[in-house]
């Protein structure tokens, strides 16, 4: 346990951007005539948490489980871009959209393992270091169970370490906790946190552990080493969720398999996810799909994953100079910055108003729902005291607030290649505030990527960060609907016999039924193709 005594100095205050949650109070209750009350455990951007939904007796919203075990189908359909669409993601005419009808009210967690070293950078070096492989010692003698169970949130600014964590893995143990406080805010108070002297990171998805649970190979982790993270204290911060955040993610690619679910038991806690590998954001392996989405790292300019040392701004009290007095987030500046993915445009419709090609929505891995600002929510004339559902929100401090949900008719997300649209989304109307000053327009959550495989390429600075995607129903030979059903069958086969020694030069071509080579189809569907229908026949998710 942290010495109290070495925390009676002076207090910081340093508000963590995104980590924080800005929350106002509509004028909505829970308990309206013939609403129903259900208490869940959802994850809010910021490290706070869904504790209940409140809806109709006749609107449910759809839980991810209902709409996994329907195996909804993902239309292509074929839509024509506004005037103000760039050309650098539209056609002439029209473009292809992948459909999803009425996602899920909450989205999976990304799940991870997370082990900590004491590889650590020489006095004075402020920079975080990328890694292919763990290096350094672990903070104590069993590594193997000593690992954090955390998630991976592209809406930390900072990675963050629970309370539990934080001791389980060594740090408090070993000194590495600081008496350097800083605070996030929530609702309506805050919560403290220490930093911790540069250590190192390494993360994996849950598919590395041994049934037993054990984490006895840690041949597939990769992080970052001379990295200072934030730690929870028990009295003092108790809700702090253990996130790997921006620091880490801008470094690496993540590769997100729907198509394949991993159910495990730790300690007694269920935990299921999509298989998550992770690769070094320059390694050739790294996962590429057919529909692109350049990201945007915002606010711009930020080069480094860096820690502000103290003496360069103020003293540290008992700690020496050098000790991290703000935790490592990628800098654009000395004390701003803390740069988020964002998506370039996002349009939504409702009711017949519409705002199309919007920037200032942030892409949140650690968040299972989206979310829409007031002032978006005003712009499409929703009513905030008349909700479609309402969620009651724990922020990290533990007060509790009511917020207002709606479903809007679409959200589209232009990509290059086919767009992602999304009709009857579920939204939480809700401000939050922006790495840029004020609050963003939205936030992406988890809840609209559930039927998708998807990688996010941080860049490293050398390059844009990126989103590629395709349906997680993706499987050679399903061909009927356009963007398939999930599942190989006759009607497949129909499709394709009807195209039986076609190429592109006949008049009724279908480039789907040109299944092989897988790498690159050689334009004409024969005896390979069926092979590899044949190869997946009546195989789904």
């Amino acid at each position: 346990m942290l010495d109290k005594k070495a925390l009676s100095g002076r207090k910081i205050h340093f508000v963590l951007l995104l980590v924080v949650l800005l929350c106002w109070i509509p004028d909505v209750q829970a308990d309206r005539p013939n609403w129903q009350h259900q208490e869940v455990d959802w994850r809010l951007t910021d490290g706070s948490r869904i504790k209940a939904v409140n809806y109709p007796a006749d609107k449910q919203p759809i839980l991810l489980n209902q709409h996994r075990r329907n195996r909804p189908k993902i239309r292509r359909e074929a839509i024509t871009p506004t005037a103000e669409t760039p050309l650098a993601i539209s056609a002439a005419g029209s473009v292809f959209a992948a459909v999803i009808d009425s996602p899920p009210i909450n989205g999976f967690v990304p799940w991870i393992i997370v082990s900590v070293t004491d590889e650590a950078g020489g006095f004075w070096e402020i920079d975080a270091v990328p890694e292919a492989g763990v290096v350094g010692s672990h903070l104590t003698g069993s590594p193997e169970s000593d690992y954090a169970i955390g998630i991976f949130d592209t809406g930390a600014s900072t990675s963050l370490f629970s309370d539990d964590d934080a001791f389980k893995t060594g740090m408090y143990d070993q000194g590495f906790v600081t008496s350097l406080e800083v605070e996030l805010i929530g609702a309506t108070g805050s919560a403290v946190t220490y930093t911790t002297n540069p250590l190192g990171t390494f993360i994996a998805g849950l598919d590395v552990l041994e049934p037993n649970g054990l984490l006895l190979n840690d041949a597939e982790m990769l992080g970052e080493s001379n990295v200072s993270v934030l730690a929870g204290d028990p009295v003092e911060s108790p809700n702090l969720p253990t996130a790997i955040g921006m620091p880490l993610a801008i470094y690496t690619g993540a590769a997100f398999s729907n198509n394949n679910l991993f159910y495990t038991t730790i300690d007694g806690n269920d935990f299921n996810s999509p298989y998550i590998t992770f690769y070094s954001f320059d390694d050739y392996s790294v996962p590429t799909y057919s529909n692109h989405i350049d990201l945007e790292l915002r606010p711009t300019g930020g080069v480094a994953v860096q820690y502000i040392p103290c003496d360069l701004l103020d003293g540290c009290g008992s700690e020496p100079d050098g000790t991290p007095l703000y935790p490592s987030i990628i800098l654009t500046g000395l004390l701003s910055g803390q740069s988020l993915f964002f998506l370039p445009w996002v349009s939504l419709a409702d009711g017949g108003y519409s705002l199309n090609l919007l920037d200032g929505f942030m892409l949140d891995t650690g968040a299972q729902i989206t979310v829409i600002s007031r002032t978006i929510a005003s712009g499409l004339h929703l009513s905030t005291s008349n909700p479609d559902f309402t969620v009651e929100i724990q922020d990290v401090t533990g007060q509790v607030t009511i917020e207002p949900g709606f479903f809007l008719d679409s959200l589209q997300i232009p990509a290059d290649g086919e767009w992602l649209e999304y009709t009857n989304v579920p939204v939480v109307a809700l401000n939050v505030a922006s790495p840029e000053g004020g609050y963003l327009n939205g936030v992406i959550g988890m809840n609209l990527f559930v039927d998708l495989n998807f990688v996010i390429n941080g860049g490293g600075f050398e390059s844009v960060p990126s989103l590629e995607f395709e349906s997680a129903c993706h499987i050679a030979g399903d061909i009927v609907p356009p963007y398939g059903d999930c599942i190989v069958d006759y009607y497949d086969l129909a499709e394709f016999t009807d195209h039986w020694l076609e190429d592109p030069n006949s008049p009724d071509w279908s480039p789907l039924c040109d299944l092989a080579p897988p790498e690159s189809p050689d334009d004409i569907v024969n005896f390979l193709d069926y092979a590899a229908l044949a190869q997946n026949w009546l195989q789904g998710i």
